[in-house]
């Protein structure tokens, strides 16, 4: 199972071009979804007026290598080991998700446009890459679903409560979910391949044609917003975005503060 390729199993029955062009037809809607919850919701326009706003606040002047090396620091800490999380069990569960997503995402489409067919023989690490992947995603998913989620692990509520902002974690889940059982049944030539197939498109369909009302979306603001507040706290101007859930003794000091009044 892990060494076969279920895109070129399926080649048989759905042309490779047809599959390309649904991934392209992804693509599409994940691009045209970003660009407008960005109109829609001025994104882009309260960053680059926050930042032009830091400027002229600004306590000291950064140059372009103090710039550069704030980049860096918010590549590696915030967005390659997700900093932003301090709760461990969270980090963990969405370096899973993140990682475990951008593989599988990676090797599908590897799988489909370099090796579409079974003439084209996969290579065993590219297949089994996309099986690591998805697993990843599942893991990450399931443990943050039911285990880790704040109305679930501190307000006692139920683990299948749905609201539209778990749209993005639930459709992602049930991709993986179903596109790992549907390559198992392929391998077994089950009857049940057609129906996991095809449950296995509709939640890849609402994963990414849902970015606009999902929090798909956040992947590529949360850089920007982390970037903008190194760059406020490096120039002296204090960010009006929301400090880090990292500081007890900070929040404990300021709740004792506010207590003696």
């Amino acid at each position: 199972m892990f060494g076969s390729n279920p895109f070129a199993e399926l080649s048989q029955f759905v042309p490779p071009a047809a599959m390309q062009g649904y991934i392209i037809l992804m693509v599409v809607l994940v691009a045209g979804g970003t660009l407008f919850d960005i109109v829609h919701k001025g994104s882009a326009r309260y960053f680059f007026d926050n930042w032009r706003a830091s400027k002229g606040r600004a306590q000291k002047q950064l140059s372009g290598g103090d710039v550069m090396s704030i980049a860096v620091q918010t590549t590696v800490r915030d967005v390659l080991a997700s900093g932003e999380f301090c709760n461990a069990r969270r980090r963990i569960a969405h370096l899973l998700g993140m990682y475990g997503f951008l593989i599988y995402v990676v090797t599908t489409v590897i799988m489909v446009f370099v090796y579409p067919t079974l003439g084209a023989p996969t290579p065993g690490l590219v297949t089994a890459l996309w099986y690591i992947g998805a697993l990843m995603v599942c893991i990450g998913g399931y443990w943050f679903w039911f285990f880790i989620r704040a109305d679930v692990a501190a307000e006692g509520q139920s683990p299948f409560r749905f609201m539209r902002a778990d749209l993005f974690i639930v459709s992602l889940v049930l991709s993986t979910t179903f596109g790992l059982i549907w390559a198992w049944l392929q391998s077994a030539d089950s009857a049940w391949t057609t129906l996991f197939l095809g449950l296995y498109l509709i939640a890849t369909s609402v994963l990414f044609g849902s970015v606009p009302w999902s929090k798909f979306s956040h992947m590529f603001f949360k850089p920007a917003a982390a970037f903008e507040k190194r760059l406020s706290e490096a120039n002296g101007t204090r960010s009006n975005l929301p400090a880090p859930a990292d500081a007890p003794a900070k929040f404990g000091s300021a709740a004792n503060h506010a207590h003696h009044y």
